[in-house]
């Protein structure tokens, strides 16, 4: 099923269905019944539906319902046109279409046929665990957070990048993201808790995108209010001289999410004097592209015009 681009109801109605048919489906086969409060049918073949389960329990066979009113994005998605419609899934994938098979023995036959061709696991004590996202799931929900974060649903990609960390703990992407999707809701404390826990693991502290997001949250330290921000403005404006001034506010813009005014304001720093202070508006600048990546487009330009003040 499709993951990328969902609103944050679309995806909860995914993660619904993984936990109730994709997850028990890995080691079962799932009756997946599609049905509604106001379809007469539907209310005349749940009672099959559920005998049969319950005679095939020990044969690895459960039923899982989806009302089509409720989860319309989920019967959307199984270009559902009439119901009931009914699937026989397994590992996560329709294996065959049950929705012609209307009585008890017409149900069993099907089963039956389709049990001989599966590995499904027999009886409760068979039961696998539940199966997380595979690694290429992982990484298009991690895609799909830096997609949202980049859109400015920095909400939406803090609830993304949590739920990846739940089934891949040792995903650093997707931590990096949790802590910078947290700046951007100015939530730096509850960043700051993430970051300490993650960098208790050699491994994930060790990872480049761990470091850019530390970066990011040690920038977003000096974040200040929008009058705090207009006097530092002010003031470095009104004394081009002073770079104690000119740092406070680029560090301070950059902050509040204005990086153009924080570039233009380092960048001339360092044209003026790019020693002063052991270089501080330079590693600031660094430090900048660090936390926004060193792949995106912004760092590369702003990057490029820093090349050329230094090496003309």
């Amino acid at each position: 099923m499709a993951s990328m681009g969902l609103n944050i109801e679309e995806q909860k109605a995914v993660d619904r269905f993984r936990t109730e048919v994709v997850e028990p489906s890995q080691s079962k086969l799932v009756i997946l019944d599609f049905w509604a409060e106001w379809c007469g049918p539907c209310k005349a073949l749940t009672p099959t539906l559920e005998k049969v389960a319950a005679d095939y329990a020990d044969k690895g066979v459960i039923l899982a319902k989806i009302n089509v009113d409720e989860e319309q994005f989920i019967a959307s998605q199984f270009q559902v046109k009439s119901i009931p419609t009914v699937y026989a899934m397994f590992q996560g994938q329709p294996v065959a279409d049950l929705s012609s098979a209307r009585t008890e023995s017409q149900l069993k036959q099907v089963l039956d046929q389709i049990l001989e061709k599966l590995p499904v696991q027999a009886g409760a004590d068979g039961a696998a665990g539940p199966q997380g996202p595979s690694a290429e799931e992982i990484a298009q929900f991690v895609a799909m957070g830096e997609q949202a974060l980049g859109e400015g649903d920095a909400q939406r990609a803090a609830g993304i990048f949590a739920q990846v960390t739940e089934f891949a703990s040792d995903n650093a992407a997707a931590h990096a993201g949790l802590i910078r999707a947290m700046i951007a809701l100015e939530q730096v404390d509850e960043a700051k808790q993430v970051l300490a826990a993650v960098e208790a693991d050699p491994k994930l502290a060790s990872d480049p995108a761990i470091s850019a997001a530390k970066s990011a949250l040690e920038l977003a330290g000096t974040q200040v209010d929008d009058g705090e921000l207009a006097g530092l403005k002010s003031a470095a404006e009104g004394a081009p001289g002073d770079m104690d001034a000119q740092l406070a506010y680029a560090e301070a813009a950059f902050a509040a999410n204005q990086r153009d005014a924080a570039a233009e304001t380092l960048l001339a720093m360092v044209e003026a004097d790019r020693e002063w202070n052991d270089g501080a508006a330079r590693t600031k600048l660094l430090q900048i592209f660090e936390a926004v990546g060193l792949e995106d487009q912004w760092v590369v330009a702003t990057r490029r015009r820093l090349s050329k003040i230094l090496f003309g």
